[in-house]
């Protein structure tokens, strides 16, 4: 089993890692999150969720074994800041329509996209205009993961009779990560460098940036419903055991809350180091039976 998280080495990071980092404009996300891996020195990363070139902003990337666990990104919360570009000006009535596309709203994939392109739905949880000229509106986005916001923009630009496309894209969140503590690839690099002592003053490491840029993977799960698991329940899981009621020594204690059947939750052993993700199907305090089958192993 894994130390605790704020017990591990810059080795336990790396092998076990998230960066919370602010993709620029110009690579693709899997490009960057190869440069993530090759900074690091591990064989392998991936991103929270594709970006397209030009789209700056939050972009979550799990390093080593912590890429097992991408999935948790799938459901989660997105959001957004984008420029809508009308093709007239702006109506007087701009702010009640846009409103009008707070709920659930119809999309297809475009073209270019890698999911089938079937009708679809996903939710607009807010959508607010931050301000405006007269040909430009910048709106502020919170929606469901999936979100089409090139699309969403082009619909809006239909609905207010002027036409529109988007223009510029950042994204601010990626629950349960935001723009409040984004780091660069610069800052990467350099923690890796001053970890490793080479652009330090005096030649010693210093692993104060590079602690503070790569985080434990279970920072990437604390949007999740848990589990707490022992000792011997964990190394029984490692072993692809599902996890029995014996096994469980709490719930809702590491996550958001006490998980419900069905519910994609988290399982950790005491020191809430993680262990798997897996779905609820038993009840955790029946005493006997299957309580957790197994999706993913962390460990």
């Amino acid at each position: 089993m894994r130390p605790a998280p704020e017990q591990r080495s810059v080795d336990d990071l790396r092998a076990f890692g998230v960066v919370n980092l602010d993709k620029p404009a110009g690579p693709s996300a899997h490009q960057v999150a190869g440069w993530v891996r090759d900074a690091l020195g591990v064989d392998r990363a991936a991103h929270s969720g594709t970006l397209d070139p030009k789209v700056t902003g939050c972009l979550p990337t799990l390093t080593g074994d912590a890429t097992r666990m991408a999935q948790v990104f799938l459901k989660g919360e997105k959001g957004y800041v984008a420029v809508l570009e009308l093709h007239g000006t702006a109506p007087t009535d701009l702010d009640r329509v846009v409103r009008e596309f707070e709920g659930e709203v119809y999309q297809k994939p475009p073209r270019k996209s890698a999911v089938k392109r079937e009708l679809r739905t996903r939710e607009v949880y807010d959508l607010d205009v931050l301000d405006r000229t007269e040909r430009q509106v910048l709106l502020q986005i919170r929606c469901e993961s999936g979100t089409y916001v090139r699309k969403l923009c082009h619909d809006v630009g239909l609905a207010l009779g002027t036409g529109g496309h988007m223009g510029h894209l950042r994204r601010t969140a990626t629950d349960p990560f935001d723009d409040r503590d984004l780091h660069t690839l610069h800052d990467l690099v350099d923690g890796v460098a001053f970890a490793d002592g080479e652009d330090t003053a005096d030649g010693e490491p210093d692993e104060s940036l590079i602690r503070t840029v790569l985080r434990p993977a279970e920072e990437a799960l604390t949007g999740l419903p848990s589990l707490t698991i022992a000792e011997s329940a964990a190394r029984q899981v490692a072993n692809g055991a599902p996890v029995y009621a014996p096994g469980v020594l709490a719930s809702g204690e590491v996550g958001a809350r006490a998980p419900v059947e069905g519910d994609l939750l988290a399982c950790y052993t005491p020191n809430g180091s993680a262990v798997c993700l897996g779905t609820l199907v038993g009840d955790p305090d029946a005493g006997s039976g299957e309580v957790v089958e197994l999706e993913r192993v962390l460990v």
